[in-house]
């Protein structure tokens, strides 16, 4: 259904259990995925630590490989292993963690995944405060002169998706609200067309 869909990438979220309180899969389930599906991969570690992690990312054939700002000591080093890995690089915020913290890197990332709610689980509800996050996250990055896209992820569905756009947002992250829908290719459809 993916693959047949207007999605533009599969965005997957690998969890350890540790820096959220969930475990999802690993490389073995990302393997399987890769043979399957014909969409890039925007791969989210929701893990400690997750440049132990970037050659067998890249060996997969990852198009984007998305980090925690507060699961990674040295970001800068990280994104740039990244990118000589061969992927985008992506930094993730947790909803409490402000835009600021990015100032002095937002220039080297090819996204930046806001949270929108708290990671770790499916389902939840949006928190508001994300609208006004992305709009200071697209003033940070129209002031730099950067191309970095904006990405979102939890609790996008018909009625948060165009106050997103409308706010900045590049990319939607939708899970549950696609999934869940009697017809997801048509929620795909509605939430592309936005």
């Amino acid at each position: 259904m993916i693959n047949n869909s207007e999605a533009d990438w599969l965005h997957l979220d690998v969890m350890d259990g540790s820096f959220v309180p969930n475990i999802s899969f690993g490389f073995p389930v990302l393997e399987a995925v890769v043979k399957a599906c014909t969409k890039p991969l925007d791969v989210h570690y929701m893990i400690e630590r997750p440049e132990r992690y970037i050659q067998q990312t890249a060996k997969l054939g990852a198009m984007m490989m998305n980090v925690h700002v507060e699961a990674t000591v040295h970001l800068h080093r990280t994104v740039q292993e990244i990118h000589d890995a061969g992927m985008k690089a992506g930094v993730t915020l947790n909803p409490s963690t402000p835009v600021s913290v990015l100032e002095d890197i937002i220039g080297d990332l090819d996204m930046v995944l806001l949270m929108s709610v708290n990671p770790g689980f499916g389902g939840q509800k949006f928190i508001e405060n994300t609208i006004e996050k992305v709009k200071r996250l697209r003033k940070m990055i129209a002031e730099k002169g950067c191309q970095t896209l904006i990405e979102v992820d939890g609790g996008v569905q018909g009625e948060t998706a165009p106050r997103l756009v409308a706010a900045g947002v590049d990319v939607l992250v939708s899970g549950s609200y696609v999934f869940n829908a009697p017809d997801p290719k048509q929620i795909i459809h509605d939430l592309r067309s936005l």
